[in-house]
């Protein structure tokens, strides 16, 4: 990628609205631009901490393994986000996984450069500290999710979100999404079973509310997403 098109995109993010030009410019010498194929990984469980990713396209799942041998979704990060950006507790490796879902573009800062970005950056270690705290928050809302919301609704809303975040408008009021997850790993988001998130979408296919081939049914077409309920 040219630098000069990495400098862009890097002064277009918010995480960086604070920095000045000259600040930006720094990043982009710093930054490696890199590509990963789907099913690969930012970085596994164990591996040492040593760079933080920014998310040019595509997208990645956030994850750990839990103690009975299941997998815990946290989150799906997608273009212009921040990944692995949980390196301020002092931990040497990495807790959870970054697994690749799509074809992804990612710049990469090593954290010893990250962090001293943040000591001379209030403004951005401000930023730093809302992103964090807005993850922690979306966690929150799964876990109030479970406890009062039906299983049906959590899928629903969770098409919902997807359709606000990585939705292709198609005509007047049909979204295309393209989430690149099996029925468990959406049911590991959902705090839901695979069983449950297959009947759930058949019924709305039925229902004519979207549409899916049994060839890729990671491609979901939401006809209306008002009639999503």
């Amino acid at each position: 990628m040219l630098h000069s098109s990495k400098f862009l995109i890097l002064k277009d993010l918010d995480l960086f609205k604070s920095l000045d030009d000259n600040q930006i410019e720094q990043i982009a010498n710093q930054a490696t631009f890199e590509k990963f194929k789907k099913n690969s990984y930012l970085f596994d469980v164990g591996d040492p901490i040593k760079s933080v990713f920014i998310i040019n396209k595509g997208s990645v799942k956030i994850g750990l393994n839990t103690s009975n041998d299941k997998v815990l979704i946290k989150e799906i990060v997608y273009g212009k986000e921040l990944v692995g950006e949980n390196i301020l507790p002092g931990h040497a490796t990495r807790r959870q996984f970054a697994h690749v879902l799509s074809d992804t573009e990612v710049f990469k800062l090593s954290v010893t450069f990250f962090k001293s970005l943040l000591e001379k950056n209030p403004q951005l270690c401000q930023a730093l500290t809302e992103i964090l705290i807005q993850k922690m928050a979306n966690l929150e809302d799964r876990m109030s999710n479970f406890v009062f919301k039906k299983a049906h609704n959590r899928i629903v809303d969770f098409l919902k979100n997807l359709a606000q975040l990585k939705g292709i408008k198609i005509g007047l009021d049909e979204i295309l999404i393209n989430h690149g997850l099996s029925h468990k790993e959406i049911a590991n988001i959902t705090d839901t079973s695979r069983q449950t998130v297959a009947r759930v979408l058949g019924e709305l296919k039925r229902q004519n509310i979207i549409h899916f081939s049994t060839r890729k049914p990671h491609k979901i077409l939401i006809r209306n997403v008002l009639s999503l309920s």
